[in-house]
Formats: structure tokens, C-alpha cells, sequence
């Protein structure tokens, strides 16, 4: 399995997920501004305070997706034998990425989805190794394959 490319299209998934909010706190912004050519009424000046508060709600996704990007491209995806970051690991036929969290996605017809290490279904893998078991939520699971 090429990690480079599993990583690419990660990356490009969460770009696009930065985009998708820029756009929506720009629309907020522009909707929210007040027009200073006719005179500003106390009621518009109170929903001017608010929408700057809303505002701020909706820069802060824009902020966590700039993080996420920084993070996914500082992670090592060099090939792994234990579930640790940068590792992809199958488990229960499902194919985890420990990198960042994301929306699944397919990479070679394969279901992926990103998940961090603050992820409860991580902590309870965290060094394993293909072959081992671990228990998530009262269920054994089997550690199929960590690359």
C-alpha cells in the first residue's frame, strides 16, 4: 500500500474541508457587515457585537483545519509494525489511519477513515502489533494488519 499517496489524499481531503470553511466564514462576514453609508441604528450596532461573536465561532473550524493540515504533513508515514502514528492498521475489516481525524474516504478501493491518537479506539490499539487483540468498548478485537 502506498502510505505517500494514502497521506496525499488525506491532506487533500482535509484542504478541501479548509476551503468548505473559509467559504462559509466568508459569507458570514460578508452578510454581517454593517453599511456605513446610511446612519447605524442601536439595534444594528447590537447585531453587529453579535455577529461578531458568531463570527469568531466560525473562524475557529477554519483554525482547526489549518491545524490538522500542519499536523498531517509533520507525521511519519514510513512503514510500521506496531499501531502508532503514521501507521495504517486493519482491524475488524476496517482500515484506520492514525494520523488525524477525517471523513472516511477510499484510497485504491480500499475505506479508509482518519483517526488521531486521542481517539478512544486508538488508546485501546496503541502498540500493538498484527495478530494481537485488543478490547474496545467490551469487544475483542483482532490487530489484522499495521503498515
Amino acid at each position: 500500500m502506498n502510505k505517500s499517496a494514502v497521506k496525499e489524499t488525506m491532506l487533500a481531503l482535509s484542504e478541501s474541508e479548509l476551503e468548505h470553511a473559509r467559504e462559509h466564514y466568508e459569507q458570514f462576514l460578508a452578510s454581517a457587515r454593517l453599511d456605513r453609508s446610511e446612519p447605524i441604528e442601536t439595534d444594528e450596532r447590537a447585531q453587529a457585537e453579535t455577529a461578531s461573536e458568531l463570527a469568531e465561532a466560525f473562524e475557529q473550524p477554519v483554525h482547526d483545519y489549518e491545524t490538522k493540515i500542519d499536523r498531517l504533513r509533520a507525521i511519519d508515514f514510513g512503514p510500521k509494525s506496531e499501531v502508532g502514528e503514521g501507521a495504517i492498521v486493519n482491524v475488524g475489516g476496517r482500515h484506520f489511519v492514525i494520523a488525524v481525524s477525517t471523513a472516511s474516504f477510499e484510497h485504491d478501493g480500499v475505506e479508509m477513515i482518519g483517526i488521531s491518537t486521542q481517539a478512544p479506539i486508538y488508546k485501546a490499539m496503541e502498540g500493538k502489533e498484527a495478530g494481537e487483540d485488543c478490547t474496545f468498548n467490551g469487544r475483542k478485537l483482532e490487530i489484522e494488519k499495521v503498515v
